[in-house]
């Protein structure tokens, strides 16, 4: 297996094994959770694609295009998956990730990063937030677009560009997999921009969880095997500046050569978004 593969499959036997049961009334399933998960991937060994089951790649990589517009309006994205559209506030835009990364604190987060450790490689300050004191969480009033992955930090070691990402709350069977792939996407993309190999990944959960009807094909992945060869990711030239430029071309030369390295085993049934 690859080292993901390993690293996912032993994180699914953990909460099964060791999580804690409490009845979600968002949902009405139970969610079973793990408090303060964490993993690391290096990077320079092969690239994050679960292929326990197969996964959408489309997905993940327009998604992460979509972030890296900073874009706040989902309609450019429409077109390679629906799911944020559940997420669409009264405004009918969507501000979590990429749009408060580049403009909705009043500075371009990501582009001030990657200035930063060019002049500052030992920086430990690479801080990107997408969490908003003043209107996510704790009494503000209830929304549908709060951020999960609220923070990454970029901090150059080894003289390799290092990635670590922070979730409160992540759903481990659904997301996690499309996430870890599109945020060690983004590393990749800013090590280009600064020169220097991509890293060491790291994800924090400080809820780790999935729900009683997600059981069952979390089992299933319990008893598979795939004998697949670590996967690589070579970016286009000035994939940044393209993304930036909504180059939907970008897509699908990321796509296809993924995508020919790509075995994963089947879909699991049952698996359903909460």
């Amino acid at each position: 297996m690859t080292q993901f593969d390993r690293i996912y499959k032993n994180l699914v036997n953990e909460i099964l094994s060791d999580g804690s049961d409490t009845l979600n009334e968002r949902s009405g399933f139970v969610c079973r959770a793990l408090p303060g998960a964490h993993f690391r991937i290096d990077l320079s060994k092969g690239f994050p694609l679960l292929t326990l089951r197969k996964l959408p790649l489309k997905i993940f990589v327009a998604e992460q295009l979509w972030f890296l517009m900073g874009e706040n309006d989902p309609a450019w994205l429409r077109p390679y998956t629906k799911i944020w559209d559940d997420f669409i506030e009264a405004d009918g835009k969507v501000t979590s990730y990429g749009y408060r990364w580049r403009k909705h604190f009043g500075r371009d987060q990501l582009r001030e990063l990657i200035v930063h450790l060019k002049e500052k490689p030992g920086s430990r300050q690479g801080v990107v937030v997408a969490w908003d004191p003043k209107e996510d969480g704790l009494t503000a009033a209830p929304k549908k677009n709060v951020p999960c992955l609220f923070a990454f930090t970029v901090n150059i070691i080894g003289n390799k560009v290092c990635l670590h990402n922070v979730l409160r709350s992540q759903d481990v069977f659904l997301g996690l997999p499309h996430d870890v792939a599109g945020f060690a996407f983004l590393q990749q993309v800013i090590a280009q921009e600064l020169g220097l190999e991509a890293g060491t990944y790291s994800h924090s959960i400080s809820n780790a969880h999935f729900y009683s009807d997600q059981f069952d094909a979390a089992r299933e992945l319990q008893q598979r095997k795939n004998n697949h060869r670590e996967i690589k990711l070579k970016l286009p030239a000035n994939t940044l500046h393209r993304a930036e430029a909504g180059d939907t071309t970008l897509i699908e030369e990321i796509l296809a050569p993924l995508a020919e390295q790509y075995a994963p085993l089947t879909s699991i049934s049952g698996i359903r978004p909460h």
